[in-house]
């Protein structure tokens, strides 16, 4: 028999060579791509020609010389005389291209929301939360709706959808610095079903009134804030309050990226040139060292505090810290020990793909602060500009509410939103407790869905119960409960200087009105929230629907002097199309 032996192939070889070929090409563009990778520094600051040519490049793109960048390298090497010093010199910050999201790569965090069901007064007769002031919720939802994607459900959170808009204000009343008003109504998406507003409206403040104030930005230049919505959009939105700035106002400039430095002094408001002219030169590259800056943009606004003036941080950043102290609770802990000083923060977070939404919120929440998110030039004028005293003048912290239901005529409550702001019963009374702040001028609402008494429950939409207990009997009403009071509202806030809180009550009663009965604002608001449930595609979202929201909001729009409730409307309609095609 014939033995056949095949012919040995060349293939394999041939493969092995290609391959050869291609791994030392892609070693040679890795190598080549981490000179510009988005997040590490072009080149280390040195004093050698050849390692800055891409500074030069970007120069002579931009017509500009070096010396008229703000690096925070050059902020290090020639720092003003009231300069912190740091530990070693830092990277430059110059980038030849920003960050590139690729694909589906997107590392935006946000917190899962746990909504609570309806709860029975006979059961928990007290509702107590912070009050929140934060925007940045409707804003990030409008550009996730405006790029046709269907906003994640952490990124929903009602209170500060329903807070973002202007409302009616209410009259002032008595010495407290807000006044606070109580409405009941028809639910429109359960119609069996009552809510309750309960509406605060911070005084206004005249430009006479509004005191001195000392300011310090505390901007992220680093690689990730590279681009027209980021740095670019963070430099406009700086520059369009600066103008608005006083003699009596100061301004200082605090930068951070793999390390931190202050690129300007305390400068008068009257100087706003010399204050343009540094913000014109920031430019982005490097990691994120964001602890570093937080402590020298607080201790610059502690050297420079004004007992009876405003004293506050305006952080603006993705949030994205990726260098030192980079734990969410570390970084919590320390703008806790910072507020201790006095000083105030605003965050303003920017950008896309890589926002760090939750962490900015936390930062804001224990700052004795406000959280903002900026998707363009016309809600950094709003933020800055036109709410400025909003933003910046707290005229009362750690504002919190606590709401005691009548059993003989509230079955169940829940509350509509602030989720992330619910508080213990027994921290109302503890002055110790944080909570939130409100600004000069700003409104701030809270709605309660409610079934009336004898109305039938739905266990499935309820929260747990427990057994009957063995040893207690239930407590008996009180003769209170006879009358026809709904419920009764309690507020604590303290004075922005002051350390004991006071105590404002309000009692609400008497029939319900018709949705159609109810204040504009009442109803603004109710559409506003309905949307936010639609938008989480909540169980409690009853009748509702986006056509629902649409024509609530359209009865509601009032007087619209900023576009905004039009503008509303506008993304109701994007959301409803991408539920009709099912995006």
């Amino acid at each position: 028999m014939t033995s056949f032996r095949e012919p040995r192939s060349s293939f394999p070889v041939f493969i092995v060579s290609i391959g050869v070929f291609a791994l030392v090409v892609s070693a040679t563009l890795l190598l080549a791509a981490c000179a510009v990778a988005p997040g590490r520094p072009a080149e280390s600051a040195s004093s050698d020609p050849s390692k800055v040519s891409t500074i030069e490049a970007r120069e002579e793109k931009s017509g500009r010389t070096r010396a008229d960048v703000i690096t925070l390298d050059s902020a290090m090497a020639n720092p003003p005389r009231q300069m912190t010093a740091r530990a070693s010199r830092p990277q430059l910050l110059a980038y030849s291209h920003g960050p590139t999201f690729l694909g589906d790569w997107n590392t935006e965090r946000y917190d899962s929301i746990e909504v609570r069901g309806f709860r029975r007064p006979v059961d928990v007769p007290l509702s107590t939360f912070s009050i929140d002031v934060d925007t940045a919720s409707y804003a990030n939802v409008r550009r996730f709706l405006r790029d046709r994607i269907r906003p994640p459900h952490g990124a929903v959170r009602i209170e500060e959808m329903v807070n973002y808009f202007r409302y009616r204000p209410l009259a002032v009343e008595g010495a407290e610095p807000f006044s606070v008003e109580t409405e009941i109504f028809v639910a429109p998406w359960a119609p069996e079903n009552r809510l309750v507003r309960i509406g605060i409206h911070g005084h206004e403040l005249s430009v006479g009134k509004t005191p001195a104030r000392n300011l310090v930005f505390l901007i992220d230049v680093s690689g990730s804030m590279h681009g027209p919505d980021r740095l670019d959009l963070v430099k406009h939105g700086l520059a369009e309050l600066t103008r608005n700035l006083r003699s009596i106002d100061r301004v200082s400039i605090v930068v951070y990226a793999g390390a931190s430095g202050l690129v300007l002094p305390p400068t008068s408001g009257a100087d706003q040139a010399q204050i343009l002219e540094a913000l014109g030169r920031l430019e982005a590259g490097g990691s994120t060292r964001g602890a570093a800056g937080i402590r020298l943009a607080y201790e610059t606004a502690t050297q420079n505090f004004d007992p009876t003036g405003i004293n506050r941080v305006i952080l603006a950043t993705d949030g994205d810290f990726n260098v030192g102290v980079t734990s969410r609770s570390e970084l919590v802990r320390l703008i806790e020990e910072k507020r201790e000083s006095g000083v105030f923060l605003t965050v303003l977070g920017f950008g896309r793909g890589n926002l760090n939404d939750s962490g900015m919120e936390a930062l804001a929440d224990k700052g004795n602060g406000n959280y903002a998110y900026i998707d363009g030039k016309n809600e950094a004028r709003k933020v800055l500009v036109e709410q400025a005293n909003a933003t910046l003048i707290t005229i009362a912290k750690d504002v919190k509410i606590q709401v005691e239901f009548n059993p003989a005529r509230v079955a169940a409550y829940r509350l509509i939103g602030y989720e992330n702001r619910k508080l213990e019963d027994r921290d109302f009374n503890d002055d110790k407790k944080d909570a939130g702040e409100i600004g000069a001028g700003h409104h701030v609402t809270a709605l309660y869905e409610i079934i009336p008494v004898g109305r039938k429950l739905d266990p499935a939409k309820m929260e747990g119960s427990v057994d009957p207990l063995k040893y207690q009997a239930p407590v008996a009403a009180t003769e209170s409960a006879g009358s026809n009071a709904w419920l009764t509202v309690k507020l604590r806030y303290k004075e922005p200087t002051e350390a004991k809180s006071r105590l404002l009550t309000r009692e609400l009663s008497g029939a319900p009105h018709s949705f159609e009965g109810a204040s504009e604002n009442g109803r603004f608001s109710a559409a506003v929230a309905l949307f936010g449930m639609l938008l989480r595609d909540s169980e409690y979202k009853g009748q509702g629907s986006f056509e629902m929201v649409q024509s609530l909001g359209r009865e509601a729009l009032g007087r619209d002097d900023h576009g905004e409730r039009a503008e509303f409307l506008q993304l109701v309609a994007l959301a409803k199309n991408l539920d009709d095609t099912g995006s």
